[in-house]
């Protein structure tokens, strides 16, 4: 129980189908680990229902219900297995659609069902009659065999809107039979907020029974569909981890969930868990593969992002400094978020200030050393350079400017080059190698990889490990080409106080991580080569930093804080 007194809503039900309509997702293809490992980050939220799949009908989905009975112990969550009703004309208890789901052993069942009268005639091939004997029997069939059984009305509001005396008998049925919820599907996601509550007011009025809703997301308003159907008397969503699903996908369960708790005040989860919803959307990427929009509600890494510069009469960047309620709609740490400082051309000084405070640094108000360094961010800008992605680029360029001096890497650039050919097998093989020198001492090393810039940071990192063994732990994780304009191609990294003119060129950011923490650098130069080894020099440089992680005590010890503020 929380502070304000805490009470679950058991009468409220959370849903998700992640592992089943998710999975539809274009591109997407989970293993039965897969699935397992996405269930416990579901489970770990508090969400109440976790559709599994349609055992008999797919395969992988038949092993991941026989793997779960001993390998998926879930703490919060009941497991739903998916399937159809009886065929036509089929005896229930002989049909192995009805079979597979009643052997998956789950308690909950949800079942698919017609209510578009189009669809009983012409896709389903039956009778109207029919297709209620079928939802009937199927259901009596499931709850007498011990199950709790939802059913999903297939295209409701269409079929609403073009018989609704139909779409009535259907949840009637269904209701009668002995379904706990009848989940109204809005299958072809072509309504409107409007809609959607006017017609789940109507069915709840029309019918006593307990409705749900699942909404798609072809307009864009799929949260919206979803909220709207609970204002009018839904008791029970069903949604994705972030919006998956195949098309436009469906209603975003983790944002319909901070939706509930935070803005309804609905207690349908405990308020404690919801502080693992952005650490749980950031795994669920890693597991599925599909890479986070870095602007989805609660969760993405911009979500509480604030870029330097005005915004509307205000200064946006330091507003957040003094009241984050200006600018921020809740306390993004209640999410497992934080509040993040976008550093580009449009900033000042403030701005800085407030990034450097977000890294670690202690910068006063005022401070020279910050009017500095975004006066280099703009100059850098200019010249094709981006901080918004690239936070260790900015702090290297700050730490020069608040310790007053070029701030180097321990190891100079000698020289290096890449060459890329195609042998007689076919193959095209991509070799780099570098000359360093590391405390006077000449280093040399090759590296061949995939691409230009994967080999540079593989002779990077033969030329320095022996030296700095820590840096076997790095690992460079993607890059990012992008081509500039003329007259835009800097000449120099931001670590190493380097400037310069071009004529067009490329930007390259790359992302490292040491298994540990994450960071990316940036590097703008004449063509995609140079401008990738100046990243990569930055990220290395980075990464042999002292205190280079915002968390780590001794960053003070550098004379880069209150020393030189001023």
């Amino acid at each position: 129980m929380s502070e304000r007194g805490f009470q679950l809503d058991r009468g409220f039900q959370l849903y998700d189908t992640t592992l089943r309509d998710g999975s539809r997702q274009e591109g997407m293809a989970l293993t039965v680990d897969d699935k397992l490992a996405v269930a416990r980050r579901l489970d770990s939220l508090g969400i109440g229902f976790i559709e599994g799949g349609w055992p008999g009908a797919v395969p992988r989905d038949t092993e991941f219900f026989r793997r779960a009975r001993t390998e998926l112990d879930l703490k919060h969550a009941v497991l739903t297995a998916f399937g159809a009703t009886r065929r036509p004309g089929a005896l229930v208890s002989a049909d192995p659609r009805v079979r597979a789901l009643k052997e998956a052993g789950t308690a909950v069942v949800t079942l698919v069902a017609k209510s578009h009268t189009g669809h009983v005639t012409r896709a389903l091939r039956t009778t109207l009659a029919e297709n209620l004997a079928m939802i009937g029997s199927t259901v009596r069939h499931l709850v007498h065999g011990g199950r709790r059984v939802f059913l999903d009305a297939e295209h409701y509001f269409d079929g609403f809107r073009l018989n609704r005396a139909y779409a009535l008998e259907v949840v009637l049925t269904a209701a009668e039979a002995g379904a706990e919820t009848v989940v109204l599907c809005d299958t072809n996601g072509g309504c409107l907020p409007d809609e959607i509550a006017a017609v789940v007011a109507d069915t709840v009025a029309a019918t006593g029974a307990a409705i749900g809703i699942h909404c798609h997301d072809d307009t864009g308003c799929a949260v919206a569909n979803t909220m709207a159907a609970v204002d009018a008397g839904a008791t029970h969503v069903q949604g994705t981890a972030h919006g998956y699903g195949e098309r436009c996908g469906n209603a975003d369960l983790f944002t319909v969930l901070a939706n509930l708790v935070l803005k309804r005040g609905r207690d349908v989860i405990d308020p404690a868990l919801l502080g693992g919803l952005a650490d749980a959307g950031r795994a669920i990427t890693e597991l599925t593969g599909v890479p986070p929009d870095p602007a989805a509600p609660y969760v993405g890494a911009a979500a509480f992002s604030h870029k330097a510069g005005p915004h509307g009469s205000a200064p946006h960047a330091s507003a957040p400094r003094v009241d984050p309620g200006l600018y921020e709609h809740i306390a993004p740490e209640r999410v497992g978020n934080g509040t993040h400082t976008l550093v580009s051309d449009l900033g000042g000084r403030s701005s800085v200030e407030l990034k450097a405070r977000e890294l670690g640094y202690t910068v006063t108000a005022g401070s020279e050393a910050a009017a500095r360094a975004a006066a280099r961010v703009k100059d850098l800008e200019s010249r094709g350079y981006s901080f918004e992605s690239a936070d260790a680029s900015f702090e290297l360029l700050l730490r020069e400017e608040l310790a007053g001096a070029p701030d180097g890497p321990p190891f100079s650039v000698t020289t290096w080059r890449v060459s890329v050919a195609r042998g007689r097998d076919g193959e095209v093989r991509t070799e780099a190698a570098v000359e360093l020198s590391v405390d006077g001492t000449a280093v040399t090393a090759t590296g061949h990889g995939e691409g230009p810039v994967d080999a540079l940071d593989r002779a990077l990192h033969s030329a320095l490990e022996p030296v700095f063994p820590q840096l076997a732990k790095v690992e460079l994780t993607d890059h990012q080409v992008r081509v500039l304009s003329g007259g835009t191609a800097g000449t120099g990294g931001t670590g190493t106080g380097g400037t310069g003119t071009g004529t067009g060129g490329a930007r390259v950011l790359v992302r490292f991580s040491d298994g540990a923490r994450d960071w990316s650098t940036v590097g703008v130069g004449g063509n995609t080569v140079a401008a990738g080894w100046r990243a990569l020099v930055d990220a290395v440089h980075y990464a042999l930093l002292d205190g280079a992680r915002p968390d780590r005590a001794d960053r003070a010890a550098v004379p880069l804080a209150t020393a030189r503020a001023s």
